[in-house]
């Protein structure tokens, strides 16, 4: 009898578990956060960052990296970044390269920012595409190429980017032999 009794517990303890998570409703939390009511933002948000939903645990990344609703801490917007990262959550990934070029709650590593920004890249941002071509252009975090500059300055000029429209210019015009 003890065992059917520890298994009738374990189901009502998970069933418990999983509806407070999904009791939880991202689509609230960004309705919260965007009339600036930064507390219930959090109150729908961390049970499902929590919980695993990358979204979440990206917007919550945000909350922690700009101090809104929460006290400023760069170390939770990082761990909160990467588990949404993982998942492929672009912005995540997106937000995640910018901390480790930029060394906030992390040490400064432009290799982890290029392996980052690469995926974001890759996945059709402009903004991403041009920093990646900064990059390479500096060899931070990437051999420096200039060829490869270019490749990245041109998928983001073709996009619109104005800086990249500008950077490829400025490049043609001043040493267009070693393109």
């Amino acid at each position: 009898m003890k065992p059917l009794l520890s298994l009738v517990l374990a189901v009502v303890l998970l069933t418990e578990c999983v509806s407070v998570a999904t009791a939880q409703d991202y689509d609230k939390g960004l309705e919260a956060a965007q009339s600036g009511d930064f507390e219930a933002a959090l109150q729908e948000w961390r049970p499902l960052a929590e919980a695993g939903d990358a979204d979440a645990q990206k917007d919550l990344g945000v909350m922690y990296f700009t101090g809104q609703g929460v006290t400023q801490d760069y170390d939770e917007a990082v761990r909160l970044y990467r588990l949404a990262a993982e998942q492929g959550n672009v912005a995540a990934q997106s937000n995640l390269a910018e901390m480790y070029y930029k060394g906030q709650g992390v040490p400064q590593d432009f290799d982890e920012a290029a392996k980052w920004l690469q995926l974001v890249a890759k996945d059709g941002s402009a903004p991403a595409q041009y920093n990646l071509g900064q990059m390479y252009e500096d060899g931070k975090g990437v051999p420096q190429s200039d060829a490869e500059a270019v490749v990245w300055f041109g998928l983001a000029a073709e996009q619109g980017n104005a800086d990249a429209q500008s950077k490829l210019g400025f490049m043609y015009l001043n040493d267009s032999s070693d393109l």
